[in-house]
């Protein structure tokens, strides 16, 4: 894929001068929300728009609402070039590619906090590091039985208002992380990686036709 467009007097965010500033305004509804709560997109010097999931990409910004109703909208009445004030071309399966790519992201950074001794499986281990005040974000597994629930629900009341809880990947996706067939009960620990994990599994929840959704389209 070619880099994005960086030239010209456009290269400042939409409807921003401060760069600093974590606002930004949705190009489809007009809401002015935090970054983390929107999808950058910018357009490549093909016209191609590209989505920015780092928001770190070189070029002038515009931005959706993580939301896949709003995305849709934006493809369906093309209205991406209100958003880049210019004529663009969305590739086929953007959606789809936003998606999986959000997906990946959140199990990559559950990985990253387990290798780095971040995050603990395993009810037990959970309902350690929630006692210990050391569990930032609860995942449970999107198939979790009764039990299981349970267990969360006693858990997520024990963590308090403050701990993130996702229950956006299936027991044998977290398990794969940690090398188990099914996992349904996973901590993970204050710090950046937690911060990151918050933040794309909120963007993914929000676009996902339903939790976990697989392999990447083809």
């Amino acid at each position: 894929m070619n880099p994005p467009d960086s030239g010209g007097s456009d290269s400042q965010d939409d409807d921003e001068d401060d760069r600093h500033n974590p606002v930004r305004r949705c190009f489809v509804s007009g809401d002015r929300l935090d970054k983390e709560r929107l999808i950058r997109f910018v357009t490549g010097p093909d016209g191609t728009v590209v989505p920015d999931l780092d928001n770190n990409l070189p070029g002038r910004g515009y931005y959706l609402r993580a939301e896949r109703t709003i995305i849709e909208q934006a493809i369906a009445k093309r209205l991406f070039g209100r958003g880049a004030r210019r004529s663009v071309t969305v590739p086929n399966g953007l959606l789809e590619t936003i998606e999986w790519s959000l997906r990946r992201r959140c199990l990559d950074l559950i990985g990253l906090a387990n290798r780095s001794g971040r995050a603990v499986a395993g009810y037990e281990k959970v309902r350690k590091a929630v006692a210990d005040g050391q569990a930032d974000i609860l995942l449970t597994a999107s198939d979790a039985g009764t039990d299981g629930l349970r267990r969360a629900r006693s858990l997520a009341s024990a963590a308090g208002p403050k701990t993130a809880e996702i229950t956006a990947f299936t027991g044998s996706s977290l398990g794969s992380i940690f090398g188990r067939d099914v996992v349904v009960h996973v901590a993970v620990a204050k710090g950046g990686l937690a911060t990151r994990l918050r933040r794309d599994a909120r963007r993914y929840t929000g676009v996902a036709l339903a939790a976990d959704g697989g392999e990447r389209p083809g």
